[in-house]
């Protein structure tokens, strides 16, 4: 099945952009969350402009940083932003199925998953991000730098699995509330 296009990934990518313009200046959220945007994506189902992959970090919220209410990302979160089937599977479905032409891959500054694999060795369910991590950053260990590497890492996944369709990566900036959308690797 294969859904209307709700805008083209040009256009999702500056809505973005003034998206987090508008968070840079607001105290409180902006995006629409109100009783009658609830029902009407109750009713009419959702019509996300963007797939958003991120960390579940609690200081990342995409809807916010984006200036975004209900229905307009389609946002996947996981611990390091990393990808797995389970992942690649939700960004098929916003693409084939609810019309989404950009995907966004998010990671950010401090990510403590991006710490623990550079300076830690966690067992448990928490080693398979890790160890995907380390993947994408081999010997890094500058945090920062290792962050935009997982990105990179993330966003050549995501391009190899969805080639037609347009993949970004960009980092959160903690410190400050900008959104840095990377540019493109030689």
């Amino acid at each position: 099945m294969n859904a209307s296009v709700s805008c083209s990934a040009l256009d999702a990518l500056d809505r973005l952009k003034a998206g987090n313009r508008a968070y840079l200046q607001s105290v409180t959220p902006t995006g629409d969350i109100s009783p009658e945007i609830r029902r009407k994506t109750a009713l009419e189902g959702q019509k996300p402009f963007a797939v958003v992959i991120t960390c579940s970090d609690s200081r990342v919220i995409p809807e916010d940083l984006f200036s975004c209410g209900i229905g307009e990302l389609f946002v996947i979160r996981v611990a390091g932003n990393v990808l797995d089937n389970h992942q690649l599977g939700s960004v098929e479905y916003a693409i084939s199925h609810l019309g989404c032409r950009l995907v966004v891959m998010l990671g950010h500054t401090h990510c403590g998953a991006v710490d623990a694999a550079i300076h830690h060795d966690p067992d448990g369910y928490v080693k398979s991000i890790t160890d995907e991590i380390r993947r994408a950053i081999g010997e890094e260990r500058d945090e920062e730098k290792a962050c935009v590497m997982n990105v990179r890492r993330g966003v050549e996944i995501l391009r190899s699995s969805f080639p037609e369709e347009t993949v970004l990566g960009a980092i959160y900036r903690l410190e400050d509330g900008q959104v840095e959308f990377l540019p493109e690797e030689p």
